[in-house]
């Protein structure tokens, strides 16, 4: 037996475990000693339902599986609900994992790893522990990735449908929003700070606090929010649990959160811990503020009344609401009249959070794995208003300008297969809102072919608009928990900033329609050439006047598309002068 490998135990978790988890080892006194003597990580899990195949795991670390093992089944169910569950359950089973290598801090960091995949997996719909472990710089902490891939494929071959392969994770939105990520230096500082931020606030029973959190995309913005969601959900002041919400206006992001909440029992004693704003706010009243509400992507939130919110603006309406506040913000991924933010609100609202010292910048760019060239290019082209040569990524980070949509698609597909999506992800193609599309409804007049759907048309090449490919009954059973771009048949479809804010990609193919055009030397945005109507409607500012914002909003458009893309960025610009432009820039580089 090479030591090299983890040594994974399965057995029955009942009052005979640690007699057969002795009994299995001793005939072999070194792992033995690994799993007895050293500190190890455990699984404890049970399948909740045979026809649906869905779990409850607990993950957990020791330095003592025996004695930890003995209070789980004797001491723990006496007082905590979920090991009161897992006792009454009749088949559960316990894999007690060891490493030669393994030290206190790397198993910490091995439980977390789990607890971050485990989350994501499809299969897992209850989720047990009350903490986070990511470790920083240890001895071993080299080892770790490779050595929990090691132990995921070994806990593969256990239990296929509980441990599925790597990509389908990593690919999961769920993983991408995940509370257990290894935090970034500038992340967990900036979560301490607010940590400490809201037990004050709650100790001396302020209310009206904000905390402003600013980033641009790609910042790390999502994954702070998610862990500071997680820890506060498990977090008691005074001795009393805090009273948490999580808001997000933005329906892809909103369904994962609420797979989160679930699977970490966060809801179980909050009513709608996850919701859209205008649900909170209808909900709840200014003579019982909650103690914390935390808004992701903020910049949507709406400055003005619609549908059923009658108020003038959503983040002073959860500001009443709410002892603490924390809001992730970003003016650049504004997108609709009805999220649009005056500069001078913005202002204001950095000076509030600023004079109260909550103000916190992310600076990072974690999302785009390209040097600071290419993403300075980028930002020039969007809001520079000017191309310049592409540069040459000294990161190896790939952005192409096409020819032809049809060379694009081939491109991207060729990213999209199951290999390289298993090691880096998934592409797809994305585009402007610059053609028709309406929600929920079909198109008056059939295709020739009979496929009635709303498309993405450049001369001769089409493909459809995201969420209308037909699905069988299965397909869509298996795809109504996943984002957009997790769905198998979004290859051959369209998104939009709708369905890709707030996700990533291995490679994002942009077509960029008619709304973006290159004249007289700059880039210009074209409402009139635009189908988002959201975007290009006259907006009422807070004096009364009545402007058009597009053109902001649309280069916000842009901004999102254009850095979905963790590897590659493929483009094909509609406009010609633009097209022409971006080739000219390309083969400059090429050149040199």
């Amino acid at each position: 037996m090479s030591l090299k490998s983890p040594i994974i135990e399965e057995i029955r978790y009942d009052d005979q475990a640690l007699e057969a988890l002795k009994a299995n080892l001793e005939d072999n006194s070194k792992k033995q000693e690994l799993l007895l003597d050293y500190p190890t990580d455990y699984i404890i899990y049970s399948k909740q339902n045979q026809k649906t195949k869905t779990y409850e795991v607990y993950v957990g670390e020791t330095n003592d599986i025996s004695r930890r093992t003995f209070q789980h089944l004797n001491e723990d169910p006496k007082d905590r609900e979920d090991w009161n569950r897992l006792s009454k359950e009749d088949d559960v089973k316990m894999l007690v994992i060891g490493h030669e290598h393994f030290n206190k801090s790397l198993t910490l960091d091995i439980e977390n790893r789990l607890m971050l995949y485990l989350a994501s997996v499809d299969a897992v719909k209850k989720l047990d522990n009350r903490r986070t472990n990511s470790q920083n710089k240890y001895y071993t902490s080299d080892e770790m990735e490779p050595l929990f891939s090691k132990i995921w494929r070994k806990l593969r071959q256990k239990n296929a449908e509980l441990f599925p392969v790597e990509r389908v994770i990593r690919d999961s939105a769920i993983f991408k929003a995940s509370p257990f990520h290894s935090l970034t230096s500038e992340q967990a500082t900036s979560r301490d700070r607010i940590l400490e931020k809201v037990e004050s606030a709650i100790k001396k029973e302020k209310t009206g606090q904000l905390i402003f959190v600013e980033g641009e995309a790609g910042s790390g913005k999502t994954v702070l929010l998610s862990s500071l969601f997680y820890l506060l959900s498990n977090e008691t002041v005074n001795n009393k649990a805090l009273n948490n919400y999580l808001l997000v206006n933005h329906d892809q992001q909103l369904k994962v959160y609420k797979q989160i909440a679930t699977k970490l029992d966060l809801d179980k004693d909050v009513e709608d811990i996850v919701s859209k704003p205008t649900h909170f706010i209808n909900t709840h009243d200014e003579n019982h503020p909650v103690d914390v509400v935390l808004v992701d992507e903020a910049h949507l939130l709406w400055t003005q009344g619609k549908q059923s919110y009658r108020g003038k603006n959503q983040l002073e309406d959860i500001l009443k609401r709410a002892k603490v506040t924390i809001v992730i913000f970003d003016k650049h991924q504004m997108l609709t009249t009805e999220e649009f933010w005056e500069t001078s609100q913005i202002d204001d609202l950095r000076e509030r959070a600023a004079q109260q010292k909550n103000l916190i910048q992310l600076h990072n760019q974690m999302r785009m794995d390209a040097s600071p060239a290419t993403l300075y290019w980028i930002h020039d082209f969007v809001f520079g208003r000017k191309i310049t040569v592409i540069p040459k990524d000294d990161r190896g980070y790939d952005l192409k300008v096409f020819k032809s949509p049809q060379e694009l698609e081939a491109a991207v597909k060729q990213h999209a297969t199951e290999k390289e999506s298993n090691k880096n992800g998934l592409s797809r193609m994305l585009a402007t809102f610059d053609w028709k599309y309406v929600d929920k409804k079909k198109p008056d007049v059939k295709p020739v072919d009979g496929s009635n759907y709303w498309y993405v048309t450049v001369g001769k090449w089409r493909k459809p608009w995201n969420l209308q490919i037909n699905q069988t009954k299965e397909e869509k059973r298996n795809n109504r928990d996943l984002a957009w771009a997790e769905q198998p048949q979004t290859i051959n479809e369209i998104g939009s900033t709708y369905t890709i804010q707030g996700f990533d990609l291995n490679y994002s193919g942009v077509i960029i329609g008619p709304s973006v055009k290159y004249r007289n030397g700059k880039v210009i945005f074209d409402p009139d050439a635009s189908w988002n109507r959201k975007a290009v409607r006259k907006r009422t500012l807070r004096d009364g006047s009545k402007v058009k914002v597009g053109t902001e909003l649309l280069a916000n458009e842009l901004n999102v598309l254009l850095t979905r893309g963790v590897n590659g960025l493929y483009i094909y610009a509609v406009d010609p002068a633009l097209q022409d432009k971006l080739l000219q820039m390309q083969a400059e580089r090429d050149l040199r």
